[in-house]
């Protein structure tokens, strides 16, 4: 029976040993054979551009250097269309980042926001 503890325990410090040093290994080796990232070519508007998108169903939004088409999204949005509605064809960061109450938007809403951007301001 004294064996089969020796035994178990020694398995057991050698496998905790093996995945440590298999973590070590996975998280120092660089990666060298790594193609690099193309970014697709991002279309730049002007906030004379965006200004000629103010309504509720052609809605553009600048919000931190982007630029959104959020027409699609506006039924969806949880609050009222019309508390987003003045900020159409304007540049909104303050109005995003504050939601007008001083609250921030969630970061699930920051993923959300991303499938709207059409471009970046220039």
């Amino acid at each position: 029976m004294r064996k089969l503890f020796i035994i178990s325990t020694v398995v057991f410090w050698l496998a905790v040993a093996g995945f440590r040093l298999a973590d070590f290994c996975i998280t120092t080796i660089p990666v060298t054979a790594v193609s690099p990232v193309v970014e697709p070519a991002v279309k730049g508007y002007l906030l004379a551009e965006v200004a000629g998108h103010a309504r509720q169903n052609d809605c553009w939004m600048a919000i931190e250097g982007s630029v959104y088409d959020i027409t699609t999204y506006l039924p969806d949005h949880p609050s009222e269309p019309e508390l987003i509605l003045p900020w159409c064809g304007k540049e909104a960061t303050q109005a995003w980042r504050t939601k007008n109450k001083g609250r921030t938007h969630t970061s699930r809403a920051n993923q959300l926001l991303e499938n709207y951007r059409i471009g970046v301001l220039r």
